[in-house]
């Protein structure tokens, strides 16, 4: 254990705790774990501080659960949300045991330490602060399932009781700067099916990667389109992206080849529809299935994440950035926020690490964030549950 004096020993156990459970999320199921362990370690805790604590489980996903602990009572208040899960990694490349908390050189050392386990203990840590005061709006804390891999949890809030906040805070690593602005994710595949045949005479099949050459000729074609379409400033790279991620198609040289599949991944701005861009892409290939005499299929690799945007006026982005002093940001990388705020909440991303960090050997969280983040989370809980709002 850490004897760091810049974390209070408390969130040191909590967090040591966190990282020893293993809930490693992957489309792989060897190494695919459960979440269980994180929410009931978390659910012991906020019923410790007096919560109300619900336990969901995540339809068609044994193993997998969301939890809901609310405190105070009324509509509105605030959400404390992030994921429970984190993405595999290779123990062996570590210089410490992943799942055992390890302080060196200024840093706390552990799979999930900033993507994004550490939230969830600097937030109990926030909340123990202010707990014995009285609150007007409710605080709620959301764990979910998944995020690494489907978002499955984040999904399922719209078939469940979900959060009824009005202001929510997602923390995934953002160096505590407001991240108020990402961009969308599909990664989705297009498979094209001919019919194999000797490859001495081309008349003897349709040859499927010939008429994927067309389907990448076409998807570069969108690409290009979408750019010239769609820009934004905020953004580092300023347009929509496509990357042509692999390829898999046929069995030998000399047989014609029957059936190939590209899968791609296509990055939205906001104001873009991830359903008008599925929808864009099926128009565009169908005159490549008649002119090539090919069936083409379509598969969702995962549903997808909707881009995201709130106001840069909007109550919660303007005292994020008060308090971090700090001005809102877009990113790359995407988040649950677009779940939260569908769900009619005002919504920023807001957390401590690098997301540098994130999916990384030897992951960590910078001691130097530590009493920022449990700061600027007890002004926000301050601010949004215990003043009287209009």
């Amino acid at each position: 254990m850490p004897n760091s004096t810049a974390i209070s020993p408390l969130t040191l156990k909590r967090m040591s705790a966190l990282i020893a459970e293993n809930s490693i999320s992957s489309i792989l199921p060897e190494y695919d774990q459960s979440n269980e362990g994180v929410i009931n370690l978390l659910a012991s805790w906020c019923n410790d501080l007096g919560f109300d604590v619900s336990i969901m489980p995540i339809d068609d996903q044994p193993g997998k659960f969301n939890l809901l602990a609310t405190y105070g009572q009324g509509s509105g208040g605030l959400v404390l949300s992030g994921h429970t899960d984190t993405v595999p990694c290779n123990p062996e490349k570590w210089t410490s045991d992943p799942f055992t908390l390890t302080e060196r050189d200024g840093k706390l050392y552990g799979l999930g330490t900033c993507d994004m386990k550490g939230f969830f203990a600097l937030a109990l840590e926030a909340i123990e602060q202010v707990k014995h005061q009285t609150f007007h709006q409710p605080l709620m804390i959301l764990a979910t399932a998944d995020e690494e891999c489907s978002m499955s949890g984040a999904r399922a809030l719209s078939k469940q009781t979900g959060p009824n906040g009005r202001y929510a805070v997602v923390g995934e690593p953002s160096s505590l700067r407001p991240v108020r602005m990402h961009k969308g994710i599909i990664m989705d595949s297009i498979r094209v099916t001919g019919r194999s045949g000797h490859s001495s005479n081309p008349a003897l099949g349709i040859n499927a990667m010939d008429a994927v050459h067309d389907v990448m000729g076409e998807l570069k074609a969108l690409r290009l389109d979408l750019a010239e379409r769609y820009q934004d400033a905020h953004f580092a790279v300023q347009t929509p992206t496509l990357n042509l991620g692999c390829i898999h198609g046929g069995d030998n040289p000399n047989r014609i080849c029957g059936s190939c599949e590209l899968a791609y991944d296509l990055r939205a701005l906001p104001g873009m529809s991830n359903d008008d861009l599925r929808e864009e892409i099926r128009r565009r290939m169908n005159p490549i299935a008649a002119q090539n005499q090919v069936e083409l299929s379509f598969e969702q690799l995962f549903s997808g994440v909707e881009p995201f945007a709130e106001s840069e006026h909007s109550e919660l982005i303007k005292e994020a950035e008060r308090l971090t002093g700090a001005t809102s940001v877009a990113v790359n990388y995407a988040t649950e926020a677009p779940f939260l705020q569908s769900l009619g909440m005002e919504t920023v991303v807001l957390g401590p690490g690098n997301i540098d960090q994130a999916h990384q050997i030897d992951e960590y969280l910078a001691l130097d964030q530590i009493e920022p983040c449990v700061n600027i989370v007890r002004n926000l809980i301050e601010r949004f549950c215990l003043t009287k709002q209009d």
